[in-house]
């Protein structure tokens, strides 16, 4: 008999949240004054607090349906994503299509920036959760090694295309945040860990050669790379080994490494950074929390990510429906890639992405992808239902 026929609102999750958006309004809020003059006219204080609106909005939207619905509609969703990312890759209309920094990725509707590669992640979890649950419904008494392949097969081919519009803007973050969800709901699918220890051999032998073949010929794979469309990967990869020596692709890592070390323990208070860093309230927004907080303040934000991952995957854990638990791994694989980034690129640990810091970073697609979400696991959470003699 169900005992609780009502919704459940995860007041957990929302004071989470709520935390984490004024850690991200107030880091803003101190950050403005040391942007350069070509930002004096724009207030991203206020701005992300509309974008907080606009999400809070997004995510009552999404609690109005069963998220069983968005299911039904996910080719939908998906067919949306592609087309755009089509549109941004043949520059049509060329009117609307925004450029920045030599990548293709936006489109600038009335002085608003829409990077529709922010949408596709959700676009595609949702895609892929449904291909799990209608393969492994149909899965026969018998699983087969070729039945698991075909699922293999289904997953990864959905996430190819947007893969490659993306490499081609280019946008090296965006690109690897798709390969984590789908690496972290090809784990979950169900896919026998014979075919998955394979495959993770295959790409440990392949990184392996690759690195032989820059240990022995780096001059002939320096110019091949640097001719090919990976030039800049491999610029990336330089500026994080060497950022002393390349300048040009170490300049940001140099200069957060300054400022996350600078804070030492307590930090330097509000208001006192000392260290310029270009972009801050962007992608390297870590470091701003880092020079005024130091390490118990950095802390403090980490905390604040463990506790949203770890109430995520409660949630995935708890739902009744196989749809609603895949759904939520894949948003918990976006999270926690998008995380571990972030924060590891702004201390040498990994190279630089161009990856903004999930809830705190400023900007509205990537904003809006994040309320989105967090809409999904809500609505995962208020309709998975307890039963009396449930085990």
């Amino acid at each position: 008999m169900n005992n609780n026929q009502g919704l459940k609102i995860d007041f957990s999750l929302i004071m989470i949240l709520v935390a984490i958006a004024a850690v991200s309004c107030f880091t803003l809020y101190t950050i403005q004054p040391t942007l350069p003059s070509k930002y004096d006219y724009t207030n991203f204080f206020t701005k992300q607090l509309q974008w907080y609106a606009l999400g809070t909005i997004v995510i009552g939207v999404v609690m109005l349906f069963d998220y069983d619905r968005f299911r039904q509609l996910a080719w939908v969703f998906y067919g949306i994503g592609i087309m755009m990312l089509l549109m941004l890759e043949f520059n049509v209309p060329s009117s609307l299509v925004h450029e920045n920094n030599g990548a293709r990725s936006w489109f600038k509707i009335a002085g608003n920036t829409i990077q529709p590669g922010e949408f596709m992640k959700v676009f595609l979890i949702i895609l892929q959760s449904h291909l799990i649950v209608r393969h492994n419904e149909k899965r026969p008494t018998e699983r087969s090694l070729k039945y698991d392949l075909w699922l293999l097969v289904k997953l990864v081919g959905v996430a190819l295309p947007p893969m490659a519009l993306i490499a081609k803007q280019p946008d090296l973050g965006t690109f690897l945040v798709l390969a984590a969800i789908t690496a972290a709901l090809i784990l979950v699918s169900g896919i026998r860990w014979r075919i998955l220890l394979s495959i993770i051999g295959i790409i440990s032998m392949v990184t392996l050669v690759l690195v032989g073949l820059f240990q022995f010929f780096p001059v002939a794979m320096e110019k091949l790379l640097v001719e090919s469309d990976f030039g800049h990967v491999t610029g990336r990869f330089y500026g994080w080994l060497q950022p002393e020596e390349y300048e040009d692709y170490g300049y940001q890592l140099v200069r957060a490494m300054m400022a996350i070390g600078s804070g030492q323990l307590m930090g330097k208070g509000i208001n006192e950074m000392q260290v310029y860093i270009p972009e801050r309230h962007t992608d390297m927004i870590f470091t701003a929390i880092a020079e005024q907080f130091g390490f118990i303040g950095s802390s403090v934000v980490v905390t604040l990510f463990f506790l949203l991952i770890y109430r995520m995957i409660t949630t995935a854990l708890e739902s009744n429906e196989p749809f609603g638990s895949y759904l939520t791994v894949g948003l918990i694989g976006m999270f926690t890639f998008q995380i571990f980034q972030n924060i590891g690129m702004s201390i040498q640990l990994l190279p630089i992405t161009g990856l903004p810091l999930p809830f705190i970073s400023y900007g509205g697609s990537s904003l809006i992808t994040y309320m989105l979400a967090i809409g999904l696991v809500l609505n995962v959470r208020s309709r998975t239902r307890t039963y009396m003699f449930d085990s």
